[in-house]
C-alpha cells in the first residue's frame, strides 16, 4: 500500500511546523551538522559520515520517493532546525518507528516533544498506524524524556542495537499503540 504524499506541511503552532524534506534542504541541514559535530555525534551515527553537503543531499534524494520512510524538516520561526520522520513504515502490519534530531541551540523549548506529538497524530490518523515506536540510547536523557512525556511504554532493551563512534550501544525501545493514544486524546 502506498500512501500519497499530500501533506507536505504539518502545522504545530504559528511559529513551528514540519515540512516534507527535499534535497533543497541539504545545505541548511548540513550547516547544522557541520557546526555542531561534537554535540551531535554523541548520539547520531550518521554525523561522521556526513562530510559535505552532497552527503546530506544524497540522503534526502533517497528518501524523496521512498515508501518506507517519510522525513520532515522541523521549521521553527522560519528556520530549519532539525529532522523528524518515519523510518521503516510497515503498511501491512501498521507499525512505524519515529526518528529525530534537533539543533543543540533549539533544545529545551519543547520543539521536539511537540513535533513528536504532532507526528503521532499523523501516524495514527493519516497513515492509520496501530503502533509507533521510538528507540533511544539509555543515557540520552533529553531524547529519553520524549517517549516518557508522550505516554509511551518501555518495552525493553535492544542490546548493542546501534554502532556509534566505533562501539556498539544499547537502545531502549518504547512503543505507543493507537488505542493508548486514543485514550490519551480522549482525556
Amino acid at each position: 500500500m502506498i500512501i500519497p504524499r499530500t501533506d507536505n506541511i504539518i502545522t504545530i503552532a504559528p511559529d513551528l511546523y514540519l515540512r516534507l524534506a527535499t534535497p533543497d534542504d541539504a545545505q541548511a541541514l548540513f550547516n547544522i551538522i557541520n557546526s555542531q559535530r561534537p554535540y551531535l555525534r554523541e548520539w547520531l551515527p550518521f554525523v561522521d559520515l556526513t562530510r559535505q553537503v552532497s552527503d546530506t543531499a544524497f540522503y534526502l534524494q533517497t528518501i524523496v520517493n521512498s515508501n518506507a520512510d517519510r522525513v520532515f524538516v522541523i521549521v521553527s520561526e522560519e528556520v530549519v532546525c532539525g529532522l523528524i520522520g518515519f523510518k521503516g513504515i510497515e503498511y501491512f502490519n501498521r507499525k512505524v518507528e519515529i526518528g529525530y534530531w534537533l539543533s543543540e541551540h533549539q533544545q529545551g523549548k519543547g520543539i521536539m516533544r511537540r513535533s513528536c506529538s504532532r507526528l503521532l497524530k499523523y501516524a495514527f490518523e493519516v497513515l492509520n498506524m496501530n503502533r509507533v515506536q521510538l528507540k533511544v540510547a539509555p543515557k540520552n536523557y533529553k531524547s529519553r524524556n520524549i517517549p516518557l512525556k508522550l505516554g509511551f511504554t518501555l518495552e525493553g532493551t535492544e542490546r548493542e542495537g546501534e554502532l556509534l563512534n566505533g562501539h556498539y550501544h544499547d537502545l531502549e525501545v518504547y512503543s505507543l499503540l493507537k488505542k493508548e493514544w486514543l485514550a490519551q486524546v480522549a482525556k
